[in-house]
């Protein structure tokens, strides 16, 4: 098994392959991590883990603004989680993200972070010895699975109807005039990230065993949500029926 180490950001929420993940950084414990990702080369990769918190708390909000008041207290790499074994506190599977851009703010408290998702991995071990999280990680390769291409056409389909089920519901989703991709893999993970579900449903798209099993989900997902959203006696009513994504 090849393994590798990684900074750790714990979040309550999913990061997919390919999608984008903003952050306001402002944590001591994650201002450390950001600093010693600007040591490295600007035009390498500057890659962190992303994983979503099983059991446990960010102490801190991390993509919303700073506090209302005071500065963020100092805390351990390990607070809000499992003392005698952090990982325990996240879900097994997370995702490599690569921060193009940590710029400084300007009050010099803390990150402006725009990251994107790469690839999977599984949670070997996590360590709290540093000012902040690292963990040792399996990348995890993805596999088409049978019928995913088929599969890829099918989601398409029902996720362009679950869209217009929200129009007007001021959700969060792509344009309906907007172009999708034909990869079935990048198809699974953008719909997995668009469509509205609590975090543990989208932690097991996360870690479908492969492309094909991420759509079938999927499909099932969209069909039955679609059918609930679309009894509704207005569709502005949706965002009390949907289920919630995370401000981060």
């Amino acid at each position: 098994m090849t393994t590798t180490r990684l900074p750790l950001f714990p979040l309550n929420t999913v990061l997919f392959p390919g999608l984008v993940l903003p952050l306001n950084v402002f944590e001591p414990r994650y201002r450390a991590l950001m600093a010693d990702l600007l040591e490295l080369p600007e035009d390498g990769p500057r890659p962190f883990g992303v994983v979503a918190i099983r059991d446990g708390h960010e102490v801190a909000p991390s993509a919303v603004g700073l506090p209302e008041t005071g500065k963020p207290p100092e805390l351990a790499a390990g607070s809000g989680f499992a003392r005698d074994d952090p990982r325990r506190s996240f879900h097994e599977v997370g995702c490599v993200a690569d921060a193009s851009t940590i710029r400084e703010r300007p009050d010099e408290e803390g990150y402006e972070v725009l990251a994107t998702g790469t690839t999977r991995f599984r949670l070997v071990s996590v360590t709290a010895e540093g000012p902040y999280l690292t963990a040792e990680v399996e990348p995890l390769e993805e596999v088409a699975g049978e019928g995913a291409g088929a599969l890829a056409s099918g989601v398409l389909r029902a996720f362009r109807s679950y869209q217009k089920v929200l129009a007007g519901a001021n959700e969060r989703s792509l344009a309906p005039g907007q172009d999708l991709p034909d990869d079935p893999s990048v198809v699974s993970y953008l719909v997995a990230a668009a469509t509205m579900l609590y975090t543990p449903d989208k932690q097991r798209l996360l870690q479908a065993k492969d492309t094909a099993t991420r759509l079938a989900e999927e499909l099932r997902i969209l069909r039955q949500e679609t059918a609930v959203i679309g009894k509704l006696p207005s569709v502005p009513g949706a965002e009390f029926t949907v289920r919630p994504t995370s401000l981060n």
